[in-house]
């Protein structure tokens, strides 16, 4: 399958159980893959084939600085869907991770997969 992909995209957003958690937003770090046949982009060299991976980093990163979610597993699962509303992917994953969070790792987080129709 093609993918169209977005490693290492910053985005601030209130997550969290615990109240101190919840006080600001935090920077989260997501990757994103889109699953799109680009052939006929491949062939036409015309964005209207494909997916704007710009417009799915900026809708992201609203969707996220608007969402106010316990866990990371709510709000991947909300991006996934509004991925699917606003775009034609066949398949998304996230990524999803909190930097320096749990003493002694680096990050923590999660990844989701899902298809559309699934």
């Amino acid at each position: 399958m093609d993918k169209i992909l977005i490693t290492g995209l910053v985005v601030n957003a209130v997550i969290g159980v615990n109240p101190p958690e919840r006080e600001f937003p935090q920077e989260l770090l997501l990757d994103v893959e889109l699953g799109y046949p680009l052939h006929t982009a491949g062939v036409s060299d015309s964005i209207d084939d494909s997916i704007s991976y710009s417009l799915v980093a900026k809708l992201v990163r609203q969707w996220a600085q608007e969402s106010s979610f316990y866990t990371l597993e709510a709000l991947a699962a909300c991006i996934i869907q509004k991925i699917f509303e606003e775009t034609p992917a066949d398949m998304v994953r996230i990524k999803i991770e909190k930097a320096n969070f749990v003493r002694k790792t680096a990050k923590v987080g999660i990844q989701i997969e899902r298809y559309r129709g699934i």
